[in-house]
């Protein structure tokens, strides 16, 4: 497609995605629908508004409800909690009660968690974000009003913290670190807990009556139920169901704050069996946020530490197709990632997986990114460089210190609460070769059953040789109730198309997909173990102009939801994909299974088998793998925890039967937690196809996000063997090649 046609079509849809943002009443869109399931999908109630008790004295946060706070009528006495998972609308024995207060300074929550049964209640003394398999409580809370972002705070009955930002295009995103203070404590009915949120961690726009939308919701880990007050319906999430809650007089209070750090690395490398190469460094830091209004934040950070404290998981690297992805593990990148996010992202069906990959900023030198919101809008940019592409052995090559430059800029305006439209840029450039992206997106809710998601991106990328142009585009509609889901997602990408700061796997295809599922409930008194029987079909056909072919893939399978937590998932999938201008069956069958068996046991097991194909550029060809994992999370107290999996893929030529290769995994990581803020945490790999083994050992103490004291040592074994003045790979014995000690020490300084 020629670059003026795409420039073309994308003005088109600016034009009316301005238009559609200037509609006077475009929030009573959704109103007006009538959802067509009328009984499963029941119209919003409206809710009178929580008023929040301001307080002369703040109460102390220690899990004890017995502050002067607390003795006014509580926001939430138990009524209507109603359960959204596993199944909708069921209620529980366990009765909530919860209390609002605040001050100048301050927004406290108090929760009284009642339980016919405490000795049942599930909690542990974890790291934080940690706390899912527990028993937890918490809130949702839309500071701004807006219905585009929540906050989600959950606390466990040992006062550990889970806290996620939650926006529309990026769903809900445990990255934010945000610091509040939270205890807990057992009852002789259950456990209650107490919440502090610091104003200055919240972006609000204060007055003489501010106005923010709350949920909340519980957790009970021995049924594996969850519930929520106000009710979440399918199809509906917490922006289309938050309840009105008012402060009088509330003002807020803009973030300041300076982190400095110091770090200190010694690495050792093997070049042969009797000496050691040896590299120290140590780096000093600051990064630091800057309120310029209450909604409004710049974020800097100069000499930063990158390291990453968090190893990755070992996965398959063998026979991709296409690029293994790596989660973004460093602070300063990882908080605020969502706002980056387009219509449709992180879907795993999808080719683009996130339209900014921060991961692919190797090793910068300089950040900064400004988030805020007014009026209708929010915003984001962010700038870095990245001094990654010059580190090179051939001081020769072109890249030899040379830095790339980032920059990307994003907005969105909210179309009603739930829908917005947005637009984002991104431009790169690295030793004369320039990418830019220019692009808009589109999440509307028609109703409360349907969504629709789009995004068109055009792109321009030049270099020495010339430039290339191309279009991206995604569109997605999805329909949920009850007993129905169904989704339809449509994907093209020219030849052209380039965006340096995305991941995305592939270009030059066109493609689309259907999927259905139709949920039955037996009746809980027959089969009280049982909870959802879920059969599904998935159809995507397709053309790629590079593989050179077509596309197809059906597939049919179930989903059982059982108590405990308990899944299963049957499917069997057939079609063919394209490769080097060839076409190659795909079939397959696929099983998987977890559940939470005991308090202290839960296991998973995946199992996948069938037609797959060689991934060669030069002699591909049709082969059989077989697919096993299996794993479990051990928790015998509440303080020490063992995760540990297995995968093994084994690969043979169809024609022949013949072993092309073999891969083993295993993956391990051991944790004990002292306190809340000290743990001590070890990380064991193994690779058997590469034979390696990597250890990794932390001790960390992190009395609150930004001030951390990390001490680490990791080592790489493999196996090898010194002879004539070389290396001979899978031959001798497991040698240590690689080692490393790290310290970093930082300090969170709020003004």
């Amino acid at each position: 497609m020629h670059v003026s046609r795409a420039r073309r079509m994308l003005a088109a849809l600016v034009a009316g995605v301005a238009c559609l943002a200037a509609l006077p009443g475009t929030s009573s869109f959704a109103a007006a629908q009538t959802p067509p399931d009328a009984a499963a999908t029941p119209a919003k109630v409206s809710l009178a508004p929580l008023v929040a008790t301001r307080t002369t004295v703040a109460p102390t946060i220690d899990g004890v409800l017995d502050d002067a706070a607390w003795t006014a009528a509580p926001v939430q006495a138990g009524e209507d909690w109603r359960s959204y998972n596993p199944l909708y609308g069921d209620q529980i024995q366990q009765h909530t009660t919860v209390w609002i207060a605040y001050d100048a300074t301050s927004i406290y929550v108090a929760f009284k968690c009642d339980d016919p049964d405490p000795s049942g209640i599930k909690t542990s003394v974890t790291r934080r974000d940690n706390i899912w398999p527990d028993d937890w409580v918490g809130l949702s809370l839309d500071a701004l009003g807006t219905g585009q972002t929540s906050y989600h705070l959950m606390v466990n009955p040992n006062g550990i913290q889970l806290d996620m930002v939650n926006t529309i295009s990026g769903n809900e995103d445990t990255s934010p670190d945000w610091v509040w203070d939270s205890a807990a404590r057992p009852t002789p009915t259950g456990y209650a807990v107490e919440i502090r949120l610091p104003l200055q961690m919240l972006r609000f726009k204060g007055g003489e009556e501010v106005r923010m939308g709350v949920l909340f919701w519980r957790r009970v880990s021995r049924t594996g139920v969850s519930v929520a007050w106000p009710a979440l319906q399918p199809g509906r999430w917490v922006f289309d169901t938050h309840a009105p809650l008012i402060f009088k007089d509330l003002q807020g209070v803009a973030v300041r704050e300076v982190i400095p750090s110091v770090t200190y690395t010694h690495r050792e490398e093997r070049p042969n069996s009797e000496r050691w190469l040896r590299d120290n460094g140590g780096e000093v830091g600051v990064s630091g946020k800057w309120g310029l209004s209450t909604t409004i934040t710049l974020e800097a950070t100069l000499n930063p530490d990158f390291s990453q404290v968090e190893s990755d998981a070992v996965q398959v690297e063998v026979n991709q197709r296409y690029p293994v992805f790596f989660s973004e593990k460093r602070p300063f990148f990882m908080e605020g990632a969502a706002a980056f996010n387009l219509a449709g992202n992180a879907q795993g069906d999808a080719s683009m997986l996130y339209a900014v990959h921060t991961r692919k900023i190797v090793d910068p030198i300089l950040g900064a990114k400004l988030t805020g919101s007014a009026g209708r809008v929010t915003f984001a940019s962010l700038t870095a460089v990245d001094q990654g592409p010059g580190r090179v052995e051939d001081l020769t090559d072109r890249l030899s210190g040379r830095e790339k430059i980032w920059q990307i800029a994003r907005a969105q305006v909210s179309l009603k609460p739930g829908s917005y439209a947005g637009a984002i840029g991104t431009f790169t450039e690295l030793a004369g070769r320039h990418n830019a992206v220019g692009g808009v997106d589109l999440n509307l809710r028609l109703s409360q059953s349907q969504r629709f998601t789009g995004f068109v991106l055009a792109s321009s990328t030049t270099h020495d040789a010339g430039s290339r142009e191309g279009l991206g585009t995604q569109l997605t509609y999805g329909y949920s109730s009850q007993r129905v889901n169904a989704q339809g997602q449509f994907e093209h990408y020219d030849r052209g198309f380039v965006m340096d700061t995305a991941f995305l796997n592939r270009v030059g295809f066109t493609s689309g997909w259907g999927y259905v599922d139709y949920s039955f409930y037996p009746d809980k008194t027959k089969y009280p173990w049982i909870r959802r029987i879920s059969p599904f079909t998935f159809l995507q056909a397709g053309h790629d102009r590079i593989a050179g072919g077509d596309e197809i893939i059906s597939v049919t399978g179930v989903r059982l939801s059982f108590t405990r937590q308990g899944f299963v998932r049957v499917d069997r999938i057939f079609g063919q994909e394209p490769w080097q201008h060839q076409e190659y069956d795909n079939g397959r069958t696929r099983l998987q299974a977890s559940g939470q068996l005991f308090r202290w046991l839960r296991p998973q097991a995946r199992v996948n088998w069938g037609a797959a194909t060689y991934y060669d550029a030069l002699d591909p060809f049709q082969g059989r793998s077989l697919d096993t994992s299996a794993g479990a999370l051990i928790q015998p107290n509440g303080r020490f925890s063992e995760d540990v999996e297995f995968q093994r893929i084994a690969f043979d030529r169809a024609t022949t039967g013949e072993r092309v290769y073999t891969v083993s995994l295993v993956n391990t990581r051991t944790t004990y937690q002292f306190t809340r803020a000290l743990a001590a945490r070890a990380i064991i790999q193994y690779d058997g196809q590469r034979e390696r083994v990597l250890t990794d050992f932390l001790g960390s103490y992190e009395p609150r996000p930004g001030t951390v004291v990390f001490v680490g040592y990791g080592s790489l074994y493999e196996r090898r063997l010194w002879q004539d003045d070389r290396w001979l790979e899978h031959q001798g014995e497991y040698l240590t090649t690689r080692r490393g000690f790290f310290f970093k020490a930082s300090y969170l300084y709020r003004f």
